[in-house]
């Protein structure tokens, strides 16, 4: 089996790749649960949570400083909305989409020609949705056989584009950042891992651009 070369750059001398989660290896739709929160009365949630930014109820979520009834209480709060929890959870998930067989087939195959790992900003209640969508489509309870190890940021209480999230991987599984390719589809992450030194690639998702795009075989 040949193996996959980066097309944007496939001169660079990539040992490792770090692959994002939401975006890169599973579609979401960030408007999904922004329109499902609004349509529940929240009508300052574009203001409150996005791909972009997000306020601290959010971040802390995503860093596992909240459980799932302290998150459901927060937007309670700042939407002084009595929102029933089965709301909450559906609106809050709404934004997760399918995987794609094609995708979780190519990181199969880049796994066995390149050290990769996954690093995502996520959170407990999602990762219980996108794990019971894998275990019903594809029979696995969780990603990590697509990976060499896989980091969440409510488990490692680390979150992008916080240097020390990136810092974690490369000290904990000793890869240098020069050797280390980094694809995800925000933008502060990708600045965030180039001052790590780590060749970062932004994934042009708006405009139509996957991974299953960015890799070929061919030699």
């Amino acid at each position: 089996m040949s193996k996959p070369v980066f097309l944007p750059h496939p001169d660079k001398n990539i040992k490792n790749i770090i692959f994002d989660l939401g975006g890169v290896v599973l579609d979401i739709d960030y408007s999904l649960t922004i329109d499902a929160f609004r349509n529940l009365g929240v009508s300052n949630i574009d203001l409150l949570f996005g791909q972009a930014q997000q306020v601290e109820l959010f971040d802390q979520m995503d860093k596992g400083l909240l459980s799932a009834e302290e998150f459901r209480n927060g937007i309670r709060e700042i939407s002084n909305l009595p929102l029933p929890d089965a709301a909450i959870d559906k609106a809050w998930s709404a934004m997760l989409l399918p995987f794609n067989t094609q995708r979780l087939e190519l990181l199969k195959t880049i796994g066995k020609h390149y050290r990769t790992f996954l690093l995502s900003n996520t959170n407990a209640m999602h990762m219980g949705e996108y794990n019971k969508m894998l275990l019903n489509t594809y029979g696995l309870e969780n990603l990590s056989i697509f990976f060499e190890k896989t980091y969440y940021s409510h488990i490692i209480n680390m979150r992008k584009p916080d240097a020390e999230a990136f810092e974690i991987i490369l000290h904990e599984n000793s890869i240098k950042p020069s050797e280390t390719l980094f694809i995800d589809d925000s933008i502060q992450h990708i600045d965030g891992a180039k001052k790590l030194g780590i060749f970062a690639y932004h994934l042009d998702v708006a405009n139509g651009e996957h991974i299953d795009k960015l890799f070929t075989t061919s030699q």
